[in-house]
C-alpha cells in the first residue's frame, strides 16, 4: 500500500476538481481525501494499491475537462499499512 499527499496548481477552484477528484479515487478503490487551499490550489491524501496510486497521479495531470492543471507535486510519499475500506471524501473548509 501507498500513501501519497499531493498538491494540484493551476485552475483547480471553481472548476468541480474536487468532486471529480473524489469521483476517480472512488473508482480506483482508494482511500483519502480532497480540499480546496487558500493559495488557490487543491491539496489531496490518497491511501491505496500503488497501481491506483499512478492511475490517480496520471489523471490529475489532465484533471476533469474545465481544469487547467499547471502542477502536481507530491508533498509526501510512504508505504502504509492496509486500508480495510476504502473511503474517499471531500473536506469543506
Amino acid at each position: 500500500m501507498r500513501q501519497i499527499v499531493v498538491k494540484v496548481r493551476g485552475k483547480v477552484q471553481g472548476v468541480f476538481f474536487r468532486v471529480h477528484t473524489r469521483d476517480k479515487a472512488r473508482d480506483l478503490g482508494l482511500a483519502g481525501w480532497v480540499k480546496n487551499e487558500p493559495d488557490g490550489s487543491v491539496k489531496l491524501e490518497a491511501v491505496g494499491e500503488a497501481s491506483s496510486i499512478e492511475s490517480l497521479i496520471e489523471w490529475l495531470h489532465q484533471g476533469p475537462p474545465l481544469a487547467h492543471v499547471r502542477s502536481v507535486d507530491i508533498l509526501e510519499e510512504r508505504e502504509t499499512a492496509a486500508v480495510s475500506e476504502p473511503k474517499f471524501s471531500i473536506i469543506y473548509r
